[in-house]
C-alpha cells in the first residue's frame, strides 16, 4: 500500500495534534486537560472509569506503561513501538531488557515541531507499515505515552490491518493509568476486542495448541508457569480444562480464550479485558483456588457458572481439599507479617499465608477494589487482616511501623525501609508472585522462603548493633574524623536566607 492510499485511510475532518507540544514538566493535571482539549477525552474518561485513583492520586510504581510493553513483547510475532519522550522510552527499554526481553523496542523520535504539525503521526505511520510484514508478525503494537497522549496524537486512526498484519494504537499515559499492572489490561483488553470482532465476521485461525475435547476455563491475569497446570489438575473432576491464561503468549490464544466455559478472574483488575469477555457472553468467576478454603470456595463457583452435577463438584472438592490441608500442615509459617505490591495477587498470597498459619496484619495492593475480588477481601477481613486497596508507600510503611512485623513483605522502597529498621523482608515481586500459588503445589510454596526470612532476625540484629549511628545525617560518608555538629551555623544561615526572603517578597509589592 502507498503512502497515498495511506492518507486515504484517514477519517475525514481529522486534524493534527493540538496544543503547544506540552511537555512532561506541565505536571498530571495540566496533561490531562491537554489531552481532553486535544481529542482524548473519551479514552481518559474510560481509564478514570475503569482504573480510579482513590483518596490519593496514584500509588508510587514504575511507568504504568511498562505494563502494556511488557504484554506486548511476551507475545509471539507482535512489535511493539512506542511513541514518547527520548527519556521515557529509554527508561521503558531498560525496564523491559532488565525482566528478560529478547527483542528490540520501536521508536518514533519527535521534536516540538513535529509533535505539534501532525508530522509525528505520519513518522509514526511509516513505521508501522515498514513494521508490517506478514512474514514476521500477526501485529503491530504503537503505544502513545504521556508528551504524544497529551498532544492528541491519534492513534486510532492508524490502519487497522496492513498486509494482513493488524494494527493495535493504545494510549498509555502515566496521568490516565495508575499503575503498570492496569496497563497490562488496556492492551490485553484492545487485543481481545480486535480478536472478538474477527470472530465475530466469521471463521478465525484455530490455535496453535490443540482443543481438547472438555470445555475451558480462560485464566485472566499473569501467573507463574505451573499454575495453569495445577488448575487444570483441579478443574480435571468436573470434566473441565484450563484454557489460555490472557495476556496470551501469541495472537491466536485470543480465539481460545473466548472459546470457553467461563472465565477465571485470577486477578480481578482486568476490567476492561471482562467487559469483552461479558461482550462476548462468558460469566466472570472472581478469586481463585488458593489454600483450602479458597479452593472449595472456587470449584463451588466454577462449577456453578459452568452448569456442573453436584456429584461431580463434590469429586472435585474431595480429591483437591485433603492435599490442599496436608500440605498447609506439613509447612506452618509462624510469625507476624505485613504484605504489599503492585502486581494484583496480594490478597491471595494474604490469604495463603493466613491459612498457613502467618500472623498477617496488613495486605496492601496498589490496584483498586473490584467486585472479582470481594470475596477474598471479606475472607481475609473476617480473619482480621487490614485490606488497604489502592495502597501508596505511605501505606505500606506506616502498616510496618505500627504493627512491628517480623517479616515485612514489600515493594522495593519498603524492603529497603524495613531492613533500615532491622526487620527481615522480602521483595514481591520476584521472591512471593513468582512462586506457585495455586493448589496443592502452591499450599506448600510460601514457608520456606518465609520461613528462611524470619529466621535471618538474629542476623539483621548483629548488623544493625555493628553499624548503629552510621552513615546517617551529617555523619553520612567516609570521614577520617567523625564531624561534630554545629547548630550555631545553620541557625545562622537559616536567618539569613529567611531575611533573604522577606527582602524579595516586599521587592515585589513595591
Amino acid at each position: 500500500m502507498t503512502d497515498t492510499s495511506l492518507r486515504d485511510d484517514m477519517h475525514p475532518g481529522s486534524s493534527p495534534p493540538s496544543g503547544d507540544g506540552i511537555g512532561c514538566h506541565g505536571g498530571k493535571e495540566e496533561l490531562r486537560k491537554a489531552a481532553e482539549a486535544a481529542g482524548k477525552s473519551e479514552t481518559i474518561a474510560r481509564y478514570a472509569a475503569d482504573y480510579p485513583v482513590g483518596p490519593h492520586d496514584q500509588p508510587q510504581s514504575m511507568c504504568p506503561a511498562f505494563g502494556s510493553l511488557r504484554v506486548g513483547l511476551r507475545m509471539r510475532r507482535t512489535a511493539t513501538v512506542l511513541s514518547g519522550s527520548a527519556c521515557c522510552v529509554y527508561g521503558l527499554t531498560f525496564t523491559s531488557h532488565f525482566y528478560g526481553a529478547r527483542r528490540s523496542v520501536g521508536y518514533v523520535p519527535f521534536n516540538s515541531e513535529t509533535l505539534v504539525t501532525g508530522k509525528l503521526f505520519e513518522d509514526i505511520r511509516d513505521a508501522v507499515f515498514k513494521l508490517a510484514d506478514p512474514e514476521k508478525y500477526d501485529a503491530v503494537v504503537v503505544i502513545n505515552l504521556c508528551v504524544p497522549t497529551a498532544s492528541g496524537v491519534p492513534l486510532q486512526i492508524l490502519p487497522k490491518e496492513i498486509a494482513g498484519v493488524r494494527v493495535i494504537g493504545i494510549d498509555v499515559p502515566g496521568f490516565g493509568v495508575p499503575t503498570h499492572a492496569e496497563a497490562k489490561d488496556v492492551l490485553a483488553a484492545a487485543m481481545l476486542n480486535y480478536a472478538r470482532r474477527e470472530a465475530e465476521q466469521g471463521p478465525v485461525q484455530a490455535p496453535s495448541t490443540p482443543r481438547g475435547d472438555r470445555p475451558t476455563i480462560t485464566l485472566l491475569g499473569e501467573m507463574f508457569p505451573a499454575d495453569p497446570v495445577g488448575i487444570g489438575m483441579l478443574l480435571a473432576p468436573m470434566g473441565l480444562a484450563a484454557g489460555p491464561a490472557v495476556p496470551t503468549r501469541e495472537w491466536r490464544e485470543l480465539y481460545g480464550a473466548f472459546d470457553c466455559a467461563a472465565v477465571a478472574a485470577i486477578h480481578p483488575f482486568y476490567k476492561a479485558s471482562i467487559r469483552e469477555f461479558e461482550a462476548a457472553g462468558r460469566a466472570i468467576v472472581g478469586s481463585a483456588p488458593v489454600g483450602r478454603d479458597g479452593t472449595e470456595t472456587w470449584l463451588e463457583a466454577i462449577g456453578g457458572a459452568c452448569g456442573i452435577s453436584r456429584a461431580m463438584i463434590d469429586a472435585a472438592k474431595n480429591a483437591a481439599l485433603p492435599e490442599i490441608s496436608a500440605a498447609l500442615a506439613a509447612a506452618p509459617i509462624n510469625g507476624r507479617i505485613t504484605l504489599s505490591g503492585y502486581e494484583g495477587s496480594e490478597l491471595l498470597v494474604g490469604r495463603l499465608l493466613v491459612e498457613s498459619g502467618a500472623d498477617l496484619r496488613y495486605v496492601g495492593t496498589a490496584c483498586p477494589r473490584t467486585p472479582w475480588s470481594d470475596a477474598d477481601r471479606a475472607w481475609l477481613e473476617a480473619k482480621g487482616v487490614r485490606v488497604q486497596y489502592r495502597a501508596s508507600l505511605e501505606h505500606d510503611i506506616g502498616a510496618m511501623e505500627e504493627f512491628s512485623p517480623d517479616l515485612a513483605i514489600g515493594t522495593t522502597p519498603v524492603v529497603q525501609k524495613a531492613k533500615a529498621k532491622g526487620i527481615p523482608a522480602l521483595y514481591f515481586t520476584n521472591l512471593i508472585s513468582a512462586r506457585p500459588l495455586f493448589g496443592g503445589a502452591g499450599a506448600g510454596s510460601l514457608a520456606q522462603v518465609v520461613n528462611a526470612a524470619i529466621a535471618g532476625k538474629a542476623r539483621f540484629d548483629a548488623m544493625r548493633e555493628f553499624f548503629d549511628d552510621v552513615g546517617e545525617g551529617d555523619k553520612a560518608g567516609i570521614w577520617q574524623h567523625t564531624p561534630v555538629p554545629r547548630p550555631e551555623f545553620r541557625d545562622k544561615f537559616r536567618k539569613a536566607t529567611a531575611a533573604q526572603t522577606k527582602k524579595r517578597k516586599s521587592e515585589e509589592m513595591v
